[in-house]
């Protein structure tokens, strides 16, 4: 039996997000998305002195995290990333509605994107 794709309100397809600010990202040479992430707070300030844990750390993404991290711009809806991801990988076009949700719910719930609105039509 197949994966369950699931059920996304119209409203979130509509949904318009926009990276968080605090955190600085590049794109590298191989075109992956790395997201600096500063590591502050008491528990990473004892990593750091007594375990030499950096104050910063790069996260890199893997392909899809890249395309979609960069395809959030601001003014491209859920639906719209969703598009731009399956013409990009055309091959995942089936699993993408569920990548693409789990991901961003993901990226949410981490405070790395926010909520901008929607985007009306």
């Amino acid at each position: 039996m197949g994966k369950k794709t699931k059920r996304v309100s119209s409203n979130y397809m509509d949904t318009v997000m926009y990276h968080n600010p605090l955190y600085k990202w590049s794109i590298n040479e191989d075109d992956i998305v790395v997201i600096d992430v500063i590591n502050i707070g008491i528990h990473h300030k004892i990593a750091q002195k007594f375990f030499h844990k950096p104050k910063i750390s790069h996260i890199s993404l893997d392909k899809y995290g890249s395309k979609l991290w960069a395809s959030i711009d601001g003014n491209n809806s859920v639906y719209d990333i969703l598009n731009i991801m399956s013409d990009t990988f055309p091959d995942e076009k089936k699993y993408m509605l569920n990548r693409v949700v789990a991901f961003m719910q993901t990226l949410q719930r981490n405070k790395f994107i926010y909520v901008l609105g929607t985007k009306k039509e």
